[in-house]
């Protein structure tokens, strides 16, 4: 008896001492693919929700409202999560802070109308998963039939969490 629960207290003891951080939780099977599982948020954390956000145009001289004003999918994914990067240095957070991502992507055009997910994942691998940034959210990519502008490839909103101050 003394035996087990030692040994529980030792299992449980990581999670007491990070009882006031989020915890990122893995994908099973030792997965590499870049996103989280699941991840916990400890009470009093500030949740922070980022309206969805679109790509600015690329091209000025692209015809208005097509994909070449704004770019391919990996070009679009890239040009978001750097203006959602921005939205979030200005709150006094990060990308490590996004503890949940939506993705809407409009079938391409150049791929017979079905998402571009290959070039979503090379954009966003940019931001997550990688060496100076590798905490991962959780995240659910889809595909939907448009969005506000004709030229919209990409859609993404964010979920952060404001760490708990000491």
């Amino acid at each position: 008896m003394i035996k087990s629960a030692a040994a529980l207290l030792m299992v449980l003891a990581p999670t007491f001492a990070c009882a006031g951080e989020v915890v990122r939780h893995k994908l099973p099977n030792n997965s590499t693919f870049p996103i989280a599982a699941a991840v916990e948020v400890p009470a009093g954390a500030t949740t922070v929700y980022l309206s969805g956000m679109v790509p600015p145009v690329a091209d000025a001289a692209a015809p208005a409202n097509t994909v070449a004003a704004y770019g391919n999918t990996q070009a679009q994914t890239v040009s978001v999560l750097k203006a959602i990067e921005t939205q979030l240095k200005g709150l006094g957070l990060t990308m490590g802070d996004v503890v949940k991502m939506q993705v809407f992507l409009v079938g391409d055009p150049a791929m017979e109308g079905r998402m571009d997910f290959g070039g979503f994942m090379k954009g966003y691998s940019e931001f997550f998963g990688t060496q100076s940034q590798p905490k991962l959210p959780v995240r659910s990519t889809m595909q939907v039939a448009g969005l506000a502008n004709p030229g919209f490839l990409v859609e993404i909103e964010v979920t952060a969490v404001r760490p708990i101050s000491p």
